[in-house]
């Protein structure tokens, strides 16, 4: 199996519980013995969906079709993110009760969010970096300095204007850091889709607020295609697209989900995560030219040619210089700009997420 062949096993995979026609061809797969799994826990891995792989083979049954030592080391892995993800939980839950008694809304994103309201059978199929949650604007540093007091830490206490978040806090007894957001997008692109365009819709689950289903999918795909800029670089990103896929189940009644001034980047990102795992059946969205010249972009990237491999790398480097080029300007003009730079060059846990020893989720 070649890059390409076990990405879109992998994606198949995720919806054998609830896709008939993937199950069984999923199924025959393994039983023919054609599936390489080496590769399988390698992409599904640098994908983040292995505990999810894990989780749906399981479900489906599959488990006796595998190698004995897979099973047992995809179930070690599963256990110890659901563990962490039982800390995550209720280091969420302190958070938000920590803000309400102080008339303080946070909103749940991604993740965390998803992890608070129930999305998956099993939470331990979504591997999670930090915690995110949106405040409005005007309580952004109140929020902080709550945090603060309740011993999380960053050498950084102050909002640069040009970032959706506060940069992230840590507690020395929790498990997952903290990014308190003031907006949902890059600066740029901030005024289509923030605060005052979810307020009116948000959903209460056991006392934590989220996202309502719609913003919820809009937003799983924002994150990868505008903030992390996958439309750009024609990233594939299976844990969004697995995100959106069960989202979209969730969807009671056939639901268009769409944006006006966003509608390139949610078209494609919807088109192509419905192509690789599977169309819920509520969710509508529109396919156009551009949409399928995006997913024609994508799956031809796959092929790790020597072409593709080089472009990927002179276009993540462009990307990531212009960024850093930016706030070493900012740095030299602005005080929070130069703490930033500061604190990072001096944090040795970042230093070495940059330099690949720890994963970055």
């Amino acid at each position: 199996m070649n890059y390409n062949e076990t990405l879109l096993f992998v994606a198949k995979c995720l919806t054998i519980t609830h896709e008939r026609d993937n199950c069984k061809l999923v199924e025959e797969k393994i039983k023919n013995n054609t599936v390489d799994w080496n590769t399988i826990v390698k992409v599904s891995t640098a994908q983040y969906v292995f505990p999810a792989l894990y989780c749906n083979l399981k479900r489906a049954d599959f488990l006796h079709y595998l190698p004995t030592d897979l099973v047992e080391y995809m179930q070690h892995i599963t256990s110890l993110n659901r563990k962490r993800n039982e800390y995550i939980i209720a280091e969420a839950k302190e958070i938000n009760e920590l803000l309400l008694s102080n008339n303080i809304i946070p909103i749940f994103l991604k993740g965390t969010g998803n992890l608070l309201e129930g999305l998956y059978e099993d939470i331990a199929e979504r591997m999670v970096g930090d915690i995110d949650f949106l405040v409005e604007k005007k309580y952004i540093q109140t929020t902080y300095k709550l945090l603060q007091t309740n011993g999380y830490t960053n050498k950084i206490s102050e909002l640069f204007e040009d970032h959706r978040h506060l940069p992230r806090i840590t507690h020395p007894n929790k498990i997952a850091a903290v990014e308190i957001h003031k907006d949902i997008l890059r600066k740029d692109k901030t005024t289509f889709f923030n605060y005052n365009s979810i307020k009116d819709s948000l959903l209460s689950v056991n006392d934590v607020t989220v996202l309502s289903l719609k913003n919820q999918i809009k937003l799983t795909v924002f994150s990868k295609l505008v903030n992390d800029y996958n439309y750009f670089l024609k990233n594939i990103n299976l844990r969004g697209a697995y995100d959106v896929f069960l989202l979209g189940n969730k969807l009671k009644v056939q639901t268009k989900i769409y944006d006006n001034k966003l509608s390139k980047e949610l078209n494609a990102g919807l088109d192509l995560y419905c192509k690789l795992l599977s169309e819920p059946k509520n969710l509508q969205y529109t396919s156009d030219k551009k949409s399928q010249q995006y997913i024609s972009s994508c799956l031809q990237s796959l092929s790790l040619n020597r072409y593709n491999k080089i472009k990927k790398v002179v276009l993540k480097h462009y990307l990531k210089t212009s960024i850093r080029i930016h706030i070493l300007c900012k740095a030299l003009f602005k005080k929070s700009y130069f703490k930033f730079f500061f604190s990072k060059i001096t944090d040795i846990s970042w230093l070495k997420r940059k330099l690949g020893f720890t994963p970055d989720l």
